[in-house]
């Protein structure tokens, strides 16, 4: 049996059963999971390895890339911003970006890039990875270019430009890139070890990624859209141990933390804004997250999917509470902030799943969790 390390709360032991399941079963590696109620780190825990020979252990301290998670971050950076008043997330982009107008997309609102439906999902002009960390470049092209679909009428998921689309408006308000006013205004006043654009002195902590078979899209049933999107240019785990990945700023991408930083970060939403003694957001200012923005097959991922600004809602494919809001990375890791319960329970691992979104091992988590609350 697995060796879990951490604390806590009794209440949340089936977590911890949970993960010792995935690790046992191999369907992790290694991982950590992390579970904040009412504002109090109730479960924080880890296991397993940092690599498939069992040399190194997971420790306290290991953080990984956790992908599209990082889109939890930016999109909390945005809320916090237009709560302070200097962010309209119902303003066209042009307000703020001005270069954006081009190409008749002058009426798009910041809204629409935190809801997946600005019809800019990808890249028209081909990039190669490490142009990922040219932010002129890919923040030009995007302003340059004409939607894929009329803009408001469909989500399609933004897999890597949302991180662009939303850091631009983010640096054009406040003069700092979006992970340096991450770093200010959320992280560091948290305590969290949650980077967008990785320092060198935490390079020790990063556990690499463990890659999955790749996946041909077209064979796997994915729309053209979705190969246009995903393919230009198309990410591998492999890439995420490269240095030039590491330092970028990729804001929909290459955040890294761990469980206990992603739960400690997102639980100020299911907390009201405020948690671990600090106040970030008021509880209004979290209203956006759940002004649905919208409902139905996402023209990329080809799923029943339900968007508010920042966050996947409850849908057909997402079932939960109506004040849950969900997202998670391309490798499994997960992040639920439920406001209802004020719970946050994250899941973070270095073995990719094979699924572009949804993974059982995550659910599993979720689960056990929302099992371990008193009913009511």
């Amino acid at each position: 049996m697995a060796e879990i390390k951490g604390t806590f709360d009794e209440r949340f032991a089936p977590v911890t059963e949970a993960l010792v399941r995935n690790l046992d079963s191999g369907a992790d590696v290694g991982a950590s999971v992390a579970v904040v109620l009412d504002g109090e780190l109730v479960v924080d825990i880890w296991g397993g390895h940092q690599d498939v020979a069992a040399s190194v252990a997971w420790e306290r301290d290991t953080i990984v890339n956790v992908f599209s998670t990082t889109k939890t971050m930016t999109a909390l950076c945005a809320l916090i911003l237009a709560d302070r008043g200097e962010l309209d997330l119902h303003a066209p982009v042009a307000r703020y970006w001005p270069e954006f107008a081009e190409a008749g997309k002058d009426r798009i609102e910041v809204r629409e890039l935190l809801g997946h439906t600005s019809g800019l999902s990808g890249w028209e002009q081909p990039l190669t990875l490490p142009e990922l960390a040219d932010w002129e470049r890919c923040t030009s092209l995007l302003a340059a270019q004409t939607p894929w679909w009329t803009p408001g009428t469909a989500s399609g998921y933004h897999a890597l430009t949302q991180g662009y689309l939303i850091g631009e408006v983010v640096r054009r308000i406040t003069g700092q890139t979006v992970g340096q006013f991450f770093k200010d205004t959320v992280a560091d006043p948290l305590g969290a070890d949650f980077q967008i654009g990785l320092p060198p002195e935490k390079d020790s902590q990063v556990a690499p990624l463990i890659p999955p078979p790749p996946i041909d899209l077209r064979s796997a049933g994915f729309p053209d859209l979705a190969v246009r999107t995903l393919t230009n240019p198309r990410l591998t785990g492999e890439v995420t141990a490269e240095e030039w990945w590491q330092r970028a700023e990729i804001p929909a991408a290459n955040g890294h933390g761990n469980a206990r930083s992603v739960a400690t970060i997102q639980s100020i939403i299911s907390c009201g804004g405020e948690a671990h003694g600090q106040r970030l957001i008021s509880e209004h200012g979290l209203a956006p997250i759940f002004e649905e923005q919208s409902n139905g097959r996402d023209l990329v991922l080809n799923l029943p999917l339900r968007f508010g600004m920042g966050f996947g809602l409850a849908s057909e494919t997402m079932p939960m509470g109506p004040r849950t809001c969900v997202w998670g990375g391309y490798e499994g890791s997960l992040v639920v902030n439920d406001l209802d319960s004020r719970m946050t329970v994250a899941y973070v691992m270095n073995k990719m799943g094979a699924n572009v979104l949804g993974d059982p091992r995550g659910a599993s988590i979720v689960v056990a969790a929302a099992l371990a609350l008193p009913n009511e």
